[in-house]
């Protein structure tokens, strides 16, 4: 038996916020940010909704997905930057709403590639056979920290969380390599202080290099050809740099899940959310292998070679 995936769930709130809604609210407007970025819309919180609320929903649903209890969870692994107060945790927040009574519960702060952190931390509890069924959801309630006079930033952002049981799976499935880096001395360039602040030309030319390279690095652990990719899901953070991790694995465009530009960069929750979104559309089957990258605030990144099913 290997380490997998075996339930997943997500959850975005009703609000759509629009380009056009946008181009109301700060100096921009429908062409300048898709051309730039890919996204037309994103999913916004109302005031009344916190991070644990939409992780809640996600994690209710990856359970019921994966098709054990609450109770059956040994761990907790919340992956975000907006949590609903500096403590206690989404993560111990989630488990008293789930019912979750004997799982351990800890936050991830690793930004964007917070998912990935979780899923590789999962991983070896699983591996080393010290819990069954660990509870990864990377959530994230960005509006709240999102400066909406700055043209530059409030375009990107979003609300959503995604969410995945992992526990054993049938030998050659699962997650076959991973990644994880950090390099503290780019966090100048993505941090908060009251509000997300970017510089949008170092961070696009380090997630260039960087998602493509890991790419590489996970499927060459893998013992794997970039032929053998039957998926690529990116942090959907702009197209741009999205189709330059494509073009690096040398992957025809209807192998690129795409999700940005319906709900933009939602950070920890990106990967997840387009993960359900492209299992629910068929796109995903069993035994396809799947590259998970991501990149973020730290700076950090991370990446997997995941093999699809149970």
């Amino acid at each position: 038996m290997s380490t997998g995936v075996i339930g997943i769930g997500r959850a975005l709130p009703e609000k759509i916020l629009t380009n056009f809604d946008l181009e109301k609210m700060v100096d921009t407007n429908d062409e300048w940010i898709r051309t730039r970025t890919g996204i037309e819309e994103r999913r916004i919180a109302d005031d009344n909704t916190n991070t644990s609320d939409i992780g809640y929903e996600a994690a209710k649903k990856a359970i019921e997905n994966a098709n054990i209890s609450a109770e059956d969870i040994d761990l907790i692994l919340v992956a975000t930057v907006t949590p609903d107060q500096p403590f206690p945790s989404v993560a111990c927040m989630l488990q008293e709403r789930l019912g979750a009574k004997k799982a351990a519960a800890l936050d991830i702060s690793a930004a964007c590639a917070g998912f990935m952190y979780g899923m590789v931390t999962a991983k070896q509890f699983i591996d080393n056979n010290v819990y069954k069924y660990v509870l990864v959801v990377g959530v994230e309630k960005l509006s709240k920290i999102t400066n909406w006079e700055d043209r530059n930033t409030a375009v990107l952002f979003g609300d959503g969380a995604g969410a995945a049981v992992l526990g054993k799976v049938t030998e050659g499935r699962g997650i076959l390599s991973f990644e994880l880096g950090a390099d503290g001395t780019g966090g100048k360039h993505l941090y908060q202080d009251d509000f997300i602040q970017m510089n949008g030309r170092e961070v696009f030319k380090f997630a260039v290099r960087q998602m493509g390279e890991s790419s590489e690095n996970v499927l060459e652990k893998a013992g794997l050809s970039k032929e053998d990719v039957d998926f690529l899901i990116p942090h959907q953070a702009n197209i741009r740099i999205m189709e330059a991790s494509r073009q690096r694995l040398n992957l025809p465009e209807e192998k690129l899940s795409k999700t940005v530009h319906k709900y933009g960069n939602t950070s920890a929750a990106s990967i997840p959310i387009s993960l359900v979104e492209e299992v629910e559309a068929g796109k995903i089957k069993d035994d396809d292998v799947i590259v998970l990258v991501g990149f973020g605030g730290g700076l950090t990144w991370g990446a997997i070679a995941l093999r699809w099913g149970k």
